[in-house]
Protein backbone atom coordinates (compact mmCIF):
# COMPACT_ATOMS: atom_id res chain seq x y z
CA UNK A 1 0.00 0.00 0.00
CA UNK A 2 2.75 2.44 0.94
CA UNK A 3 4.73 2.53 -2.29
CA UNK A 4 2.23 1.57 -4.95
CA UNK A 5 -1.16 2.88 -3.78
CA UNK A 6 -0.39 5.79 -1.47
CA UNK A 7 2.56 7.37 -3.23
CA UNK A 8 1.88 6.40 -6.82
CA UNK A 9 -1.84 5.94 -7.51
CA UNK A 10 -3.11 8.34 -4.86
CA UNK A 11 -0.38 10.88 -5.50
CA UNK A 12 -1.36 10.92 -9.19
CA UNK A 13 -4.85 12.00 -8.13
CA UNK A 14 -3.38 14.87 -6.12
CA UNK A 15 -0.95 16.19 -8.72
CA UNK A 16 -3.43 15.74 -11.59
CA UNK A 17 -6.77 17.17 -10.40
CA UNK A 18 -8.35 16.89 -13.87
CA UNK A 19 -7.33 13.73 -15.75
CA UNK A 20 -8.92 15.04 -18.95
CA UNK A 21 -6.55 18.06 -19.07
CA UNK A 22 -3.07 17.71 -17.64
CA UNK A 23 0.64 17.60 -18.27
CA UNK A 24 2.64 14.66 -17.03
CA UNK A 25 4.19 15.30 -13.60
CA UNK A 26 7.68 14.32 -12.51
CA UNK A 27 6.13 11.68 -10.24
CA UNK A 28 4.37 9.34 -10.66
CA UNK A 29 5.99 8.06 -13.85
CA UNK A 30 4.21 8.37 -17.19
CA UNK A 31 3.44 4.63 -17.42
CA UNK A 32 1.69 4.78 -14.03
CA UNK A 33 -0.34 7.86 -14.97
CA UNK A 34 -1.41 6.17 -18.22
CA UNK A 35 -2.36 2.97 -16.38
CA UNK A 36 -4.35 4.86 -13.73
CA UNK A 37 -6.22 6.84 -16.39
CA UNK A 38 -6.91 3.69 -18.40
CA UNK A 39 -8.35 1.99 -15.30
CA UNK A 40 -10.43 5.04 -14.42
CA UNK A 41 -11.81 5.52 -17.96
CA UNK A 42 -12.43 1.80 -18.48
CA UNK A 43 -13.79 0.65 -15.13
CA UNK A 44 -13.73 3.19 -12.32
CA UNK A 45 -15.62 6.44 -12.93
CA UNK A 46 -15.19 7.48 -9.28
CA UNK A 47 -11.43 7.74 -9.81
CA UNK A 48 -11.98 9.68 -13.04
CA UNK A 49 -14.58 12.08 -11.57
CA UNK A 50 -12.41 13.02 -8.56
CA UNK A 51 -15.23 14.55 -6.57
CA UNK A 52 -14.19 16.66 -3.56
CA UNK A 53 -15.28 14.01 -1.02
CA UNK A 54 -13.17 11.42 -2.89
CA UNK A 55 -10.14 13.72 -3.07
CA UNK A 56 -10.45 14.09 0.72
CA UNK A 57 -9.97 10.32 1.07
CA UNK A 58 -6.88 10.57 -1.13
CA UNK A 59 -5.42 13.30 1.09
CA UNK A 60 -6.13 11.19 4.19
CA UNK A 61 -4.29 8.30 2.57
CA UNK A 62 -1.32 10.46 1.62
CA UNK A 63 -0.98 12.54 4.80
CA UNK A 64 -2.12 10.08 7.49
CA UNK A 65 -1.97 6.53 6.18
CA UNK A 66 1.35 6.92 4.34
CA UNK A 67 3.32 7.87 7.46
CA UNK A 68 1.39 5.26 9.46
CA UNK A 69 2.50 2.57 7.01
CA UNK A 70 6.16 3.47 7.59
CA UNK A 71 5.79 3.16 11.36
CA UNK A 72 3.60 0.06 11.06
CA UNK A 73 6.03 -1.76 8.77
CA UNK A 74 8.82 -1.26 11.29
CA UNK A 75 6.63 -2.09 14.29
CA UNK A 76 5.29 -5.28 12.72
CA UNK A 77 8.78 -6.29 11.57
CA UNK A 78 10.22 -5.79 15.06
CA UNK A 79 7.11 -7.10 16.90
CA UNK A 80 6.39 -3.86 18.78
CA UNK A 81 3.08 -3.93 20.66
CA UNK A 82 2.75 -0.12 20.72
CA UNK A 83 1.35 -0.39 17.17
CA UNK A 84 -1.87 -1.99 18.49
CA UNK A 85 -3.87 1.20 19.14
CA UNK A 86 -2.71 3.00 15.97
CA UNK A 87 -3.63 -0.17 14.04
CA UNK A 88 -7.18 -0.06 15.41
CA UNK A 89 -7.50 3.60 14.45
CA UNK A 90 -6.15 2.91 10.95
CA UNK A 91 -8.42 -0.13 10.51
CA UNK A 92 -11.54 1.78 11.58
CA UNK A 93 -10.74 4.67 9.27
CA UNK A 94 -9.95 2.33 6.38
CA UNK A 95 -13.17 0.33 6.82
CA UNK A 96 -15.22 3.55 6.86
CA UNK A 97 -13.49 5.10 3.85
CA UNK A 98 -13.57 1.96 1.70
CA UNK A 99 -17.24 1.34 2.57
CA UNK A 100 -18.13 4.87 1.47
CA UNK A 101 -16.12 4.51 -1.74
CA UNK A 102 -17.74 1.14 -2.52
CA UNK A 103 -21.24 2.56 -2.00
CA UNK A 104 -20.42 5.28 -4.54
CA UNK A 105 -18.83 2.73 -6.90
CA UNK A 106 -21.88 0.48 -6.80
CA UNK A 107 -24.90 2.75 -6.21
CA UNK A 108 -23.76 6.38 -6.30
CA UNK A 109 -23.91 9.16 -8.84
CA UNK A 110 -20.87 7.77 -10.71
CA UNK A 111 -21.38 3.98 -10.49
CA UNK A 112 -19.18 1.54 -12.34
CA UNK A 113 -20.46 -0.72 -15.08
CA UNK A 114 -17.84 -3.30 -14.03
CA UNK A 115 -19.24 -3.96 -10.56
CA UNK A 116 -17.56 -7.31 -9.96
CA UNK A 117 -14.16 -6.15 -11.16
CA UNK A 118 -14.18 -2.93 -9.15
CA UNK A 119 -15.55 -4.70 -6.08
CA UNK A 120 -12.83 -7.34 -6.39
CA UNK A 121 -10.14 -4.68 -6.83
CA UNK A 122 -11.31 -2.82 -3.71
CA UNK A 123 -12.21 -5.76 -1.47
CA UNK A 124 -8.68 -6.30 -0.09
CA UNK A 125 -8.75 -2.76 1.31
CA UNK A 126 -11.94 -3.66 3.15
CA UNK A 127 -10.89 -7.13 4.34
CA UNK A 128 -7.28 -6.45 5.37
CA UNK A 129 -8.28 -4.01 8.14
CA UNK A 130 -10.45 -6.76 9.66
CA UNK A 131 -7.42 -9.08 9.56
CA UNK A 132 -5.35 -6.43 11.35
CA UNK A 133 -8.06 -6.02 14.01
CA UNK A 134 -8.12 -9.78 14.49
CA UNK A 135 -4.33 -9.89 14.85
CA UNK A 136 -4.17 -6.89 17.18
CA UNK A 137 -7.03 -7.86 19.50
CA UNK A 138 -4.62 -9.62 21.90
CA UNK A 139 -2.66 -7.59 24.40
CA UNK A 140 0.57 -9.10 23.03
CA UNK A 141 -0.18 -9.60 19.31
CA UNK A 142 3.35 -10.69 18.49
CA UNK A 143 3.75 -13.14 21.39
CA UNK A 144 6.92 -11.39 22.49
CA UNK A 145 5.89 -9.10 25.36
CA UNK A 146 7.51 -6.28 23.41
CA UNK A 147 7.14 -2.64 24.50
Amino acid sequence: NFGFITYMIDLEQIVIPDPAHFTYPIWPPRFAVDAIHWWARSFDPVVWARAPWYRATIWIDSLIFGPFYLFAIRAFWKGKSWIRIPSFVWAGMMIAIVTIILFEELWGTTPTAARGLVLGANLPWLLFPFAVIWRMHREDPFGMDSP
